[in-house]
């Protein structure tokens, strides 16, 4: 959605909070809920539930107070998903997103456990306390901080998922690999994720990673459900630093996304980066119609 926000409206990310201070600009509010309705009409057409989480995986407490906001970036963001979710008749359920503290296409700043559990904490919850359906940890490069994230997650005694993000060679952007990660945030933690997944990554992408023998375990089948793919198959540094939209074909990418099948259960699927509703539209009537 900020790649829709940027392209298709004119709205840029905030320096420091991103996308979480769009419901304080002008048509803020009414731009989010258009973009969230046009999904939630692929959903009712193909009788699928529906997940969406809010814009604020930059909103940590350190960005936040640096920004000149408070707590409230963090509530209001919930509550506006809440009132979409109480106007819709379909199965629908809201997460906060947050996110690592530094670059997230980069394994060169990460925090470790302890560090991470602190500073996670004041976002988890908040959306605890504003009445979240469940936290969402997007596109994490490293173990050390994803761990960390696990335990600020686990206390506030939410359902969390973990998502990671991933080079073709099947492990994350620090060099663990998707089963050793896995293992180790789920031995680490009373409460463990309700699953693991990866997103702004292609499915070819994930493909090739899942089929690394030392990711083809138990335990991966088992645990790692999901995606939200980007349209592009080019790896984490090249996206980040494009200045072009690297976008494909919406039945080349559903395709590519059934695909998974084959190697794993997939249980959530969405977009990231390139996609827009008709990418959605074409992956959710992909996997009725196959």
């Amino acid at each position: 959605m900020g790649e829709r926000l940027k392209r298709e409206y004119n709205l840029y990310p905030d320096d420091m909070v991103a996308f979480a201070n769009i419901i304080y600009r002008q048509g803020g509010k009414e731009v989010l809920g258009e973009l969230w309705s046009q999904y939630i009409d692929v959903a009712k057409a193909n009788n699928l539930p529906f997940i969406a989480t809010t814009p604020t995986r930059r909103a940590n407490i350190e960005r936040v107070n640096k920004a000149g906001y408070d707590e409230n970036i963090i509530l209001d963001n919930v509550s506006i998903l809440k009132q979409l979710c109480g106007s819709t008749d379909i199965e629908m359920y809201i997460g906060g997103l947050m996110g690592c503290r530094g670059d997230a296409y980069k394994a060169d700043e990460f925090m470790y456990p302890p560090e991470a559990k602190e500073f996670h904490a004041w976002q988890a919850n908040l959306f605890a306390q504003a009445g979240i359906d469940f936290l969402y940890a997007g596109i994490m490069p490293a173990l050390p901080e994803a761990l960390g994230m696990a335990m600020a997650m686990e206390q506030t005694e939410l359902p969390y998922i973990i998502s990671f993000m991933l080079r073709d060679n099947g492990k994350l952007l620090d060099g663990t690999t998707i089963n050793d990660a896995i293992e180790k945030i789920d031995n680490s933690v009373m409460r463990k994720p309700v699953c693991y997944m990866t997103n702004c990554i292609h499915p070819a992408v994930l493909y090739k990673a899942l089929s690394w023998d030392f990711n083809k375990t138990t335990l991966v089948k088992q645990r790692f459900h999901g995606i939200q793919a980007n349209t592009s198959v080019l790896p984490p540094e090249e996206l980040d630093n494009s200045k072009d939209l690297k976008c494909s074909d919406c039945s080349e990418l559903a395709q590519s996304m059934y695909k998974l099948t084959e190697i794993m259960s997939l249980k959530i699927i969405g977009g990231c980066c390139g996609t827009d509703n008709t990418h959605i539209s074409q992956i959710a009537s992909t996997f009725i119609h196959l």
